[in-house]
């Protein structure tokens, strides 16, 4: 397999987390983002480099664009996996609130959207990890709304920027997923049991990232074994 230069966000934990290993396991040249940089500093790799970023900082966005232009001038695949989650009772969820979750969610995907795209051809690919909460029609939780209505926003914004760069590429689609055990649904929910791990949907995205844009463009596709 040829290798290619990923660009991954969220990277100190969860999917994030697995996703660096088993992509840097198969080749790949890895940037690993996260505002915690030492759990990837500490896997012994020479193919993943990372520093601290943190999606609502303008000039991180910077420290990315210099990384791409000294050491690789190209990226392959950009995977938008950072994420925030947030469980509380909407009439006591603040602006304060709502703009922290879109921060991170909505604008950060945006921006880091940006950021990578001069630097893409037209056979990159890029995938942003959405939820099924934020799928219209889907079952839905209270408790949720600051964050599923960004899952929400991200996936229309998946849509028009394929529609955008149809004739140019690269190629932009995003996973909608399931309940997966991570430290971030164990926060926002203790005691509940997740039927994926982390390593299971960061195999499935893994296999995605480098092929799924042969197949798809502008698409949204759920990710769960759940029904409805």
């Amino acid at each position: 397999m040829e290798s290619k230069n990923i660009i991954i966000t969220g990277t100190s934990r969860g999917i994030g987390f697995e996703l660096v290993h088993l992509l840097a396991s198969q080749g790949h040249n890895i940037l690993a983002l996260s505002r915690n940089e030492q759990p990837v500093s500490n896997l012994n790799f020479d193919n993943i480099f990372s520093f601290s970023f943190d999606l609502s900082k303008s000039e991180d966005y910077t420290k990315v664009e210099n990384y791409i232009k000294k050491e690789w001038k190209q990226v392959d695949v950009l995977i938008n996996n950072a994420g925030a989650l947030l469980n509380k009772p909407f009439i006591e969820t603040s602006m304060d609130d709502f703009e922290l979750i879109y921060k991170t969610n909505v604008l950060g995907v945006a921006q880091m959207t940006r950021t990578v795209l001069p630097f893409m051809k037209r056979e990159s690919h890029v995938v942003t990890i959405s939820s099924m909460g934020g799928v219209q029609g889907s079952v839905k939780f209270p408790g949720l709304s600051a964050y599923s209505s960004s899952k929400g926003a991200v996936i229309t914004l998946t849509e028009l920027l394929a529609e955008e760069y149809k004739e140019t590429g690269p190629s932009f689609n995003v996973l909608a997923l399931g309940a997966v055990q991570t430290e971030m649904l164990a926060e926002a929910f203790p005691g509940y049991q997740a039927p994926t791990t982390a390593l299971e949907m960061a195999k499935y995205i893994a296999d995605f990232s480098i092929n799924g844009n042969k197949y798809f463009n502008g698409k949204l596709l759920q990710v769960s074994n759940s029904t409805p």
